[in-house]
């Protein structure tokens, strides 16, 4: 179950109408609307609460999504490339968030830097088909994935910040 402070953050990111994927034309025009207005208001709440922790853009179709996301542990910035794919079958499949540099580095991830979002987060998506979009995969999936993976990262010596590298 989400904490409070989790569930007042998702409680303030707009639900989505449109039941349509990329296969379904001019529905997913207006369900990409919704979308990036959704992740607009996601980002807005996020700066408003000193909270900003990604950047996601988008190719010109809404198919192919990059961006960047970071993590702040013990006052340094941990900044990484973030990618995922609109499924055929969106939105009733979740993307599968990327998070190619650490690719092999935990347990809790996939061939190919995807982050494991199976047991907790893809039920609670499917429960939510077509209210959940972008923005609560991000809010629900990558962020609460970086808020566990990442200390432990840190703290096992698998990742280090880019600073102490150069030292």
């Amino acid at each position: 179950m989400a904490d409070e402070a989790t569930r007042r953050v998702v409680s303030e990111i707009p639900v989505l109408k449109t039941n349509a994927g990329p296969r379904d034309r001019e529905l997913w025009v207006q369900r990409l609307k919704e979308e990036y207005q959704s992740l607009i208001r996601y980002v807005e709440n996020n700066k408003n609460a000193d909270n900003d922790w990604f950047r996601l853009e988008s190719n010109k179709e809404g198919t192919r999504w990059f961006g960047k996301c970071w993590y702040i542990h013990d006052l340094l910035k941990y900044e990484f490339d973030i990618e995922f794919d609109i499924p055929i079958t969106y939105p009733t499949t979740a993307p599968e968030i990327a998070v190619p540099e650490l690719d092999g580095k935990t347990a809790k991830m996939y061939r190919g830097g995807k982050i494991c979002l199976t047991d907790h987060f893809k039920p609670l998506w499917a429960r939510n088909v077509p209210k959940f979009g972008l923005a609560h995969l991000m809010a629900l999936g990558l962020g609460p994935w970086l808020a566990v993976e990442i200390p432990d990262l840190i703290q096992k010596g698998v990742i280090q910040h880019k600073e102490k590298c150069k030292q």
